[in-house]
């Protein structure tokens, strides 16, 4: 097979800006067939595999993209699915530029793009769901079960694994629809729902059960899952759904939101929609703090709402962004704001109406690096200024929700709410208790989740067999 030299990627399809911003379609449309064969030819086929030591679930990519090459698309998805449970969601959000792509042979020449290994992996998990007729295999029970509290990336990941080696596998969901952050956080136009719910059959089709309106350490305790119920380990991938506040003056206003209260309006109570019950501010000037994908997506969705105009206020450089390269080139060309090097010190009140009137900045210099090995934004004297907003959504991080640490003995958790666990197993201080993702990290990726997911799920394997 002869090798595609070209340097860069084939583009992605993508709605257009001044369109896409007024609709929660999804923005990039994805590769035709022949593109995909086309993008796919220029992978080298390293002996060395650099691209696979960067994926956090160690997909065989090489191998994949081999199967595109030759228009086995099928072939390519089983390939990626020995591997990975959600395919279709990890091509669409997986910031793919900052491992399997960032150590493509492809993309290390001056002037040349790394293969679209995430493209292509979208591709393929989209072509097996249009066209795929048959029946999952279902594995053959062992006889052990076990619960998974959280049905996010990385609890959908731990059940798979797990169901594939015959567990009688029971998520446990605190809201009324299952995938987590995948559900709640994510915009319609990055990742559509009905990809989530696709990948959430998958596994129930393995044969794992998924329990709604089931808040762990409220309705039933971890005491009362492995005492009672006779699960015999459990993984806890609760995520990190409390939001941070910035503790500035005015915070409790209406029309202040935190980010994970207005995504969770917007995606999973389908706030968008003409004739939806939920409320949501329609603001006219909206101002998001932060600069994480996160802040990305809640701006992109304050635009759609018929914001006017939309600020990204972040207290560094763009060069210190946090959110993905991609979602800050979509952001912009949806026509949001960057007010870069500046930070809120108040959010202003209206005295007659007792709504958001605007909020006070400081523009901000930076100084020497921090403890993040980012330089240390530093406010200059002097230079405060109003900016004009009638809503705020703040977008600085969450934290684990204390509800499971406060019920369960013997859970060891950091400072900051996090359970401790081993990197490597998932491993708590409680007897037959695993934990990953968010809850453990923090606010993170899915596909760092999903890895901590896969690990946890061999090292509860590991544990059951061996008693």
């Amino acid at each position: 097979m002869p090798f595609n030299m070209r340097p860069t990627k084939n583009p992605m399809p993508s709605q257009e800006p001044n369109v896409r911003n007024k609709n929660f379609k999804e923005v990039a449309l994805g590769y035709t067939e022949e593109m995909a064969i086309d993008e796919a030819k220029r992978c080298l086929n390293c002996k060395n595999k650099p691209c696979v030591a960067h994926c956090p679930v160690n997909i065989d990519i090489p191998g994949f993209i081999a199967k595109v090459a030759e228009g086995k698309f099928e072939e390519a998805y089983e390939i990626i699915s020995e591997s990975s449970s959600l395919p279709a969601v990890c091509g669409r959000v997986c910031p793919q530029e900052t491992q399997c792509e960032m150590k493509c042979t492809r993309g290390l020449r001056p002037g040349s793009e790394p293969v679209a290994i995430g493209r292509l992996e979208r591709f393929v998990a989209d072509y097996h769901n249009a066209n795929f007729k048959g029946e999952v295999k279902k594995v053959p029970s062992n006889g052990h079960k076990v619960a998974v509290i959280g049905s996010g990336p990385s609890g959908l990941t731990c059940a798979g694994d797990l169901a594939k080696k015959g567990y009688d596998v029971t998520i446990f969901e605190a809201l009324h629809l299952a995938g987590g952050v995948l559900v709640y956080g994510i915009p319609e136009f990055r990742l559509p729902k009905a990809i989530v719910q696709k990948e959430v059959d998958g596994l129930k089709a393995l044969g794992v059960k998924v329990e709604t309106n089931m808040v762990i350490g409220k309705v039933i305790s971890i005491d009362e899952l492995q005492q009672e119920y006779g699960f015999e380990a459990i993984f806890i991938g609760s995520g990190a759904g409390l939001p941070r506040f910035m503790g500035i003056p005015g915070e409790n206003l209406k029309g202040v939101y935190s980010a994970n209260e207005f995504l969770t309006r917007t995606n999973l109570m389908k706030a968008y929609k003409e004739g939806s019950d939920t409320p949501i501010e329609h603001a006219k000037r909206v101002a998001v703090v932060g600069g994480g994908n996160v802040a990305m997506d809640a701006a992109r969705c304050a635009k759609r709402l018929g914001a006017e105009e939309v600020y990204i206020v972040y207290r560094r450089s763009e060069e210190e962004l946090p959110a993905r390269k991609e979602e800050v080139e979509h952001a912009k060309e949806e026509g949001i704001i960057f007010k870069l090097l500046n930070n809120p010190i108040e959010i202003i009140e209206d005295p007659e109406t007792h709504l958001v009137k605007g909020m006070k900045c400081i523009r901000m210099e930076l100084g020497e690096p921090d403890a993040s090995g980012r330089r240390r934004p530093i406010p200059v004297e002097g230079s405060e200024f109003v900016l004009d907003v009638d809503c705020v959504i703040i977008s600085i991080g969450t934290s684990p929700n204390p509800l499971i640490k406060s019920t369960t003995k013997g859970l060891d958790t950091n400072s900051h709410g996090c359970i401790i666990a081993e990197e490597t197993t998932g491993k708590t201080s409680r007897e037959g208790v695993y934990a990953g993702g968010d809850a453990v990290t923090g606010a993170a990726t899915v596909i760092l989740a999903m890895g901590a997911g896969k690990h946890a799920a061999k090292a509860i394997d590991e544990y059951i067999s061996s008693k």
